[in-house]
């Protein structure tokens, strides 16, 4: 029995301190709260691809295909089952340290809110599917 509460405790500071990485806002205030939109949101594929085009084509290029600056998003690393939604919020909001290509790390997106982030999901998911990824 002594043994099922250590383990309970140990897991449960685990799964505290996860929180606690996960859920700093990128405003800087040190806020408990996930970057994520509203309660009730709905993703926009279309408006996804206008957000794409302005903020992520530079360096992801048109369609998700990736330039010499940066990876494609259209590939099986991105892939729902390997880069779930939550790490393209937590890209954006905090930037990512470079670890499957050699790109260099991605800085955060300051002007890109968690709605946009979401737009922008359903669109990369969108043409995903038309690549055959993640069907």
């Amino acid at each position: 029995m002594k043994y099922q509460f250590v383990k309970l405790g140990v897991v449960s500071i685990f799964l505290l301190s996860v929180l606690a990485a996960c859920g700093e806002s990128g405003s800087g205030g040190g806020s408990s709260e996930l970057f994520l939109p509203p309660a009730g949101f709905v993703a926009d594929s279309d408006q996804g691809q206008q957000l794409f085009d302005k903020n992520c084509s530079r360096c992801h290029g048109l369609g998700g295909k990736g330039t010499d600056q940066g990876p494609p998003l259209v590939h099986t690393i991105y892939a729902p089952n390997h880069h779930g939604d939550m790490a393209f919020y937590m890209a954006a909001n905090r930037g990512v340290r470079h670890h499957h290509w050699d790109f260099g790390d991605m800085p955060p997106l300051p002007n890109v809110s968690a709605s946009d982030v979401g737009h922008i999901i359903a669109y990369v998911r969108r043409q995903q599917r038309r690549a055959g990824i993640g069907n």
